[in-house]
């Protein structure tokens, strides 16, 4: 394999274009750099923040987009995170939630740890592997296409998707939301309707 040509979307404005009409939207973060842009973007009631669990936030995802099929569910994490959890991928597809975004922010890196280069960096492509598994998935380089696309996030009836944001190497300023479990569980809870104690 060789190195892959990295993107130059930055992440956080990727980020912010494609909530910007989140309407009814639930969100979930992988670790990291997802949450932090998530939460620049504008905290909400609806967003659960992930902050252990690598590999972890597609199943959750595909947990609450089964628990709520006619809400729109919105996975964003890293192309590190979701290398983690590359087998949640097959769940995913065999459940076939249509109401499933998941978004990936691929910088070719592990950012959370030093960013060394991660298995997408060096070739492994896991938009193909969406695709050849089933996924409507799509590639997306620049802030215009992330709007063009970003009214089928709210469409119920043709997941699951799979997004892949090529977005450029880099850190920028952490944007930390809350981070007491409890909290973020029961937030979310009350969010959805269910009681809270």
């Amino acid at each position: 394999m060789t190195q892959k040509k990295p993107g130059t979307l930055d992440r956080r404005a990727a980020v912010h274009e494609l909530l910007r009409d989140r309407g009814d939207a639930l969100i979930v973060t992988g670790l990291g750099s997802p949450t932090y842009d998530v939460f620049a973007a504008g905290d909400h009631p609806g967003n659960f923040y992930l902050w252990g669990a690598m590999g972890g936030a597609a199943m959750v995802g595909l947990g609450l987009a089964l628990a709520q099929p006619q809400r729109p569910v919105i996975v964003i994490t890293g192309d590190g995170e979701q290398l983690m959890g590359l087998g949640a991928l097959a769940t995913v597809v065999t459940k076939k939630p249509q109401n499933l975004t998941i978004v990936v922010l691929d910088n070719g890196h592990f950012g959370e740890t030093g960013g060394q280069v991660s298995a997408s960096g060096l070739g492994f492509d896991l938009h193909r592997v969406t695709v050849a598994a089933g996924f409507a998935a799509v590639e997306l380089y620049e802030l215009a296409q992330i709007a063009e696309y970003r009214p089928r996030l709210t469409t119920i009836g043709d997941g699951p998707r799979f997004v892949t944001l090529r977005i450029a190497p880099g850190n920028l300023p952490r944007a930390l939301p809350a981070r007491e479990g409890v909290y973020l569980q029961q937030r979310f809870r009350a969010h959805l309707g269910f009681a809270v104690e």
